[in-house]
């Protein structure tokens, strides 16, 4: 019984393996085509207010369709898989956006500082999923035998 255990966990194993960065991908893509395609839709998507609020100093009308796109150039970056470098500067770049409002914003994010976020609050916080999800990604970009090149002689 722990032989057929041991090769059920080692087929699902190696299965993840081979298919994790390729879902991580899609499944970012997914988000940020499906987030940057409601802000084209004025009112539809959850951030609008924030957006509003954090950057009443930018002329909206022009920066959120312009977000949108950005977004939506990242998950079409993530699920084709091709320009992942500049992809994945792309949603840093955002993410520094994305996390602006914790402080230009605190009151639309904190209903106790430090403890507890409001819904916009969690909202944002969630980002650091998709940044780690990135840097997962980032991680696969080079092979094994690009990595010998930069390292020192022993």
């Amino acid at each position: 019984m722990t032989t057929i255990l041991n090769r059920i966990d080692r087929t699902v194993t190696c299965w993840m393996q081979r298919n994790a960065t390729l879902l991580l991908r899609w499944s970012m893509g997914i988000i940020f085509i499906w987030f940057g395609a409601l802000k084209l839709m004025p009112g539809m998507s959850p951030a609008d207010n924030l957006i509003r609020e954090t950057m009443s100093f930018l002329p909206l009308d022009y920066f959120i369709p312009f977000l949108a796109l950005w977004e939506i150039a990242i998950g079409v970056g993530f699920i084709i898989g091709y320009g992942m470098r500049v992809t994945l500067m792309l949603l840093f770049l955002q993410m520094l956006g994305t996390l602006s409002p914790l402080f230009l914003t605190p009151h639309l994010v904190w209903s106790d500082f430090p403890v507890v976020l409001t819904l916009e609050g969690q909202y944002i916080i969630k980002n650091l999923v998709l940044v780690s999800a990135a840097v997962a990604i980032g991680s696969k970009i080079r092979t094994e035998q690009e990595f010998d090149v930069w390292q020192s002689p022993e």
